[in-house]
C-alpha cells in the first residue's frame, strides 16, 4: 500500500493560518469603537421620535434661552402640551435643543452618506475611464486639477448660491470638491493594473473594454475606495455644519447640528449649551467615522498586516 506524503508548501500553511478580515476587523481598536461610537448616533437618528416627544420646530418665546434642566411646558409633534425637562436647554426662539439636536442628526448623517456615495460613485466612473484610456487621461485629470485648486469650502459656498439653499443643493454641492479625489486615486491604482500581466491576456484574446474594467480593474479599487469613503463621509458632516453655520447651508427652520451653533453663537459666553451640545455630538460623529476609516485602512491594507 502506497502511503506516500505529499509535502506542503509553506504559502499554504501561512495561508490556512491567516485570519479573515472579520476577524481581523472585529480584533481592531478602532473599528470597535468608531463602529460603536456611530452606531448610537445612527440609533438616535432613526429613533429619534421615540428619545423626545417634543417638534424641534416649535417656537415658545416664553422659554427663550432656557439652561440645561429647565423645567417647563413644551409642545409635541401633535400640538399637546407637556411638563418636561429641557435635559439640554433652550434656544433664543424657545424651541428645546435636545430634540433639535437628536432630529440634526438625521440630516448630517443623510448628508455624509449621500456624499460618500455620490462622489465615490462618478468619481470611480471617471477614474476608470481616465486611467484606462490615455488619451482621455490628459483632458479629465485638467479639469479635476483645476477643480482640486479651489478651496472646498469656497466652491460649496459658491455652488449653494448659485442653487439656492435646500438639502439636494448642499448634498451636490458638497460631492463636487470630493469627486476629484476620487477621480485620482482610482486613476492611480488603475495605471498600475492595466500593465498586468492578466489584463494584457484579457486584450489580447479580444475581451470587450467594459468587461476588462468589470472583473479586471475595478474589483482592486474596491478596498481604497471603501477608506475613501468614510472619510469623505466624515469630511461632509463636518463640511454641511460649516455651510449651515455660515448662513449658507440648509434653511434655518430645519434642525441641523450647524443651524443651531450658528443661531446660539451670539449668546454663547452667557448660554454656552446652545453650542456646546450639537458640537459635542459633531465631533463626536466624526471621530467615529474617521476611527473606523482608520480601521479598515488597517484591516485591507496588506502592507498594515500584523502591525495592530
Amino acid at each position: 500500500m502506497n502511503t506516500e506524503v505529499l509535502p506542503v508548501e509553506d504559502d499554504e500553511i501561512v495561508k490556512s493560518n491567516k485570519p479573515s478580515p472579520w476577524v481581523r476587523l472585529a480584533k481592531n481598536t478602532s473599528v470597535r469603537v468608531g463602529g460603536f461610537l456611530f452606531s448610537i448616533i445612527l440609533l438616535m437618528s432613526l429613533f429619534a421620535s421615540l428619545l423626545t416627544p417634543l417638534d424641534p420646530t416649535d417656537i415658545n418665546p416664553s422659554n427663550r434661552l432656557k439652561p440645561p434642566g429647565y423645567e417647563g411646558t413644551l409642545r409635541d409633534n401633535d400640538g399637546n402640551k407637556y411638563q418636561v425637562t429641557a435635559r439640554m436647554g433652550t434656544d433664543t426662539l424657545g424651541r428645546d435643543i435636545y430634540a433639535r439636536v437628536v432630529y440634526g442628526a438625521r440630516i448630517s448623517l443623510i448628508v455624509g452618506i449621500a456624499v460618500a456615495l455620490i462622489s465615490v460613485a462618478v468619481g470611480t466612473f471617471i477614474g476608470l475611464v481616465a486611467g484606462y484610456f490615455r488619451w482621455v487621461d490628459a483632458i479629465v485629470m485638467r479639469f479635476m486639477d483645476g477643480l482640486m485648486a479651489i478651496p472646498a469650502i469656497l466652491l460649496a459656498i459658491s455652488l449653494v448660491a448659485l442653487s439656492g439653499a435646500s438639502l439636494t443643493a448642499v448634498i451636490i454641492a458638497i460631492s463636487v470638491p470630493e469627486i476629484p479625489r476620487v477621480v485620482r486615486l482610482v486613476r492611480s491604482i488603475v495605471l498600475s493594473i492595466r500593465e498586468e500581466p492578466y489584463v494584457e491576456a484579457a486584450i489580447s484574446v479580444g475581451t470587450p473594454t467594459y468587461l476588462i474594467l468589470w472583473r479586471h480593474v475595478l474589483p482592486n479599487t474596491i478596498s481604497p475606495l471603501i477608506v475613501q469613503g468614510t472619510f469623505i463621509c466624515g469630511s461632509a458632516i463636518l463640511l454641511e455644519a460649516i455651510l449651515s453655520f455660515l448662513g449658507v447651508g440648509i434653511p434655518p427652520e430645519t434642525p441641523t447640528w450647524g443651524n443651531i451653533m450658528a443661531e446660539g453663537r451670539d449668546f454663547f459666553q452667557i448660554y454656552p449649551h446652545a453650542i456646546f451640545f450639537p458640537g459635542i455630538f459633531l465631533s463626536l460623529t466624526v471621530l467615529a467615522i474617521n476611527m473606523l476609516g482608520d480601521g479598515l485602512r488597517d484591516t485591507l491594507d496588506p502592507r498594515m498586516e500584523g502591525k495592530f
